[in-house]
């Protein structure tokens, strides 16, 4: 099972990496500088290579219509790193409840950066995508957006999730209901947050052991012939099924489909998302390695990202027939890694912290110490999720 659990190491043992945080600041209290968990090396370096994969998919999008290989390898990634990123936001949620410093949390970690480059995004598409005109709309989540709208619903209901005796089931029953559904609308993408729900119910429901099932040298090995499989399969099917399925963001209908496709797809592809996921995190190096750190930064570079995409597509780049060649398509997945690389870097976080970690101390009441000591961890580690082509 995919998801990132924090603690584990594989293999011979490993000095532990610690960082110190400031608690937060509950209502005037002091904040006061503790030591935190050792940070777990594998789902950083999951959540890292998650976000590449992100932006590596996006500018493979103008590319797609004339590569089968590239279309093949586009819906490879799309099978596996939003459910990735999903079922780690779930494991990472465990502990999530209504309590004030919880709540609090939420609201400045998730509702505020929604709010804040859902706008930003509205302005910035005016020009980019030439439309003047466009409206700001907090109910229709924008490109990138929509995935901090939905995560906000999901660990709103983390406690409904975890009081229920069959939560996975309940959620697969939920997201196949939503593929017959075409008319639930725009409104805060729910199309996509019913969709891919049941991923992040799976991670509620994660412990450390499954995540030691896939950290065996037999997973890893066994990991590659199952994305070499996968490939072979993608490259296959490209012309023979519509690889929008993997973007949970329509129904049946919408995708000229009997409705019965929907639950049979509902339920084929969360199977398939599912061996990709842990292939993917038994092929993850356990050890701190150069980019381990850029890990924690996942969430900045996968709103940030967005704006130079939308500069690029702006500018047409892929007007150009060398991006078409193969040396051109690897020169552009190139430049994707290391733009989003950048962007998960410590000055790069320092510098847009206030938009994506707001205090905001002055809008919540003041808490006791004990709810001044309630654990934010869930939220901190939580990934930035891979979205789907607007």
């Amino acid at each position: 099972m995919p998801s990132r659990s924090p603690g584990e190491t594989d293999g011979p043992p490993t000095r532990p990496h610690r960082e110190t945080r400031t608690a937060p600041a509950d209502g005037g209290a002091l904040g006061k500088t503790r030591s935190a968990k050792p940070r777990d090396a594998l789902f950083d370096n999951a959540k890292y290579l998650a976000i590449v994969l992100v932006a590596v998919g996006h500018a493979w999008e103008p590319l797609r219509g004339e590569s089968r290989t590239v279309t093949a390898l586009y819906t490879l990634v799309y099978a596996f790193h939003m459910p990735a990123f999903i079922i780690i936001s779930g494991y990472f949620s465990r502990s999530f409840d209504w309590s004030p410093g919880k709540i609090k949390r939420l609201i400045t970690g998730v509702a505020v950066p929604y709010i804040v480059f859902e706008v930003a995004y509205t302005f910035f598409t005016r020009w980019s995508d030439g439309e003047p005109d466009r409206s700001i709309s907090l109910l229709d989540p924008l490109y990138l957006t929509w995935f901090l709208a939905a995560l906000f619903i999901w660990r709103l209901t983390t406690p409904i999730w975890r009081a229920l005796r069959w939560p996975l089931p309940i959620a697969l029953v939920i997201a196949a209901l939503a593929t017959l559904t075409p008319s639930i609308g725009k409104d805060l993408d729910l199309h996509r947050t019913l969709q891919f729900l049941p991923y992040f119910v799976l991670g509620l429901s994660l412990k450390k052991k499954h995540f030691e099932m896939v950290r065996r040298r037999e997973a890893r090995i066994l990991a590659v012939p199952v994305f070499a499989g996968a490939l072979i399969v993608s490259y296959w099917a490209v012309t023979r099924m519509n690889y929008a399925w993997f973007f949970h963001k329509s129904s049946a209908e919408d995708l000229a489909a009997p409705a019965w496709y929907g639950p049979v797809m509902t339920l084929a592809i969360f199977g398939c998302s599912t061996v990709l996921v842990a292939a993917f995190v038994a092929l993850v190096p356990r050890r701190r390695t150069w980019f381990t750190a850029l890990g924690a930064g996942t969430l900045y570079g996968y709103l940030l990202h967005g704006f130079f995409i939308q500069a690029a597509n702006h500018w047409h780049w892929s007007h150009n027939d060398w991006f078409h060649t193969p040396l051109g398509a690897v020169t552009v997945t190139a430049i994707a890694a290391a733009v989003v690389t950048g962007l998960c870097t410590a000055p790069v976080r320092r510098v847009f912290r206030a938009a994506f970690e707001p205090k905001m101390d002055w809008a919540f009441r003041r808490q006791t110490p004990a709810h001044g000591q309630d654990q934010a961890r869930a939220a901190e580690e939580t990934p930035v999720p891979t979205p789907a082509p607007h």
